[in-house]
């Protein structure tokens, strides 16, 4: 298992650019777990005592919105990180962690990544990683703020899951709007102008992308 995680280090966001002595001290305090579909790892405000790095399958994060209906915020593919906010702002995490199908993580206990810390080329490299991360959420932020809403859908689906012709989001339409900032009125409106460019078509649980579609942007 300390190979399998040192081997998924290399291609996360947060992680990727440690040095391999870094990275080998992160493994050594990894927990693997398996969640089967629809299994919740945390719910919004517990405790938080770990961040996750997700191996494999898919994790959605969401959040209570008004009259107590769910928002998804993201859903998180293999190599990336999530709750990793407990490190930093509060201590509670600030939304729910579901598995969309049987997925494999890497849990990072807090406390002992915190040790970590202690080491100053580990927190060096840390640091490093952090200032990166940072100018990539600026960018994001920037993205969302500035792109339209049918860029906005297509760097979701491009980010999400590739530039595949056939895709299965594992949320509705309606998490799917609220993911990418707007109304399902909206995103229904989007969905059908795409349709009648045979460009793209959401049917069922499966979305049908033409070739041509990825091109677009």
């Amino acid at each position: 298992m300390k190979t399998d995680m040192l081997r998924m280090l290399d291609f996360t966001e947060m992680f990727g650019n440690l040095s391999e002595k870094s990275k080998i001290a992160l493994s050594e305090i990894a927990i693997p777990k398996t969640l089967q579909k629809g299994e919740i790892l945390f719910h919004e405000e517990d405790t938080g005592f770990a961040l996750y790095v997700l191996g494999s399958g898919s994790v959605q994060l969401s959040k209570a919105g008004p009259e107590d209906k769910e928002v998804v915020v993201k859903i998180v593919q293999p190599g990336e990180v999530f709750g990793e906010v407990v490190l930093f702002e509060k201590d509670r995490y600030p939304v729910t962690a579901m598995a969309l199908k049987i997925s494999n993580i890497f849990i990072l206990p807090k406390k002992l990544f915190i040790s970590l810390l202690d080491n100053p080329d580990f927190r060096n490299d840390f640091i490093t990683l952090l200032m990166h991360k940072q100018r990539y959420l600026t960018e994001r932020l920037m993205q969302v703020q500035s792109h339209e809403v049918d860029q906005r859908f297509f760097l979701f689906l491009k980010n999400h899951f590739g530039k595949k012709t056939r895709i299965v989001p594992g949320i509705s339409k309606k998490d799917m709007a609220a993911a990418i900032g707007t109304t399902p009125e909206t995103l229904s409106r989007l969905l059908f102008r795409l349709k009648q460019q045979d460009l793209l078509r959401w049917e069922g649980a499966e979305i049908i992308v033409s070739k041509n579609y990825w091109d677009l942007f």
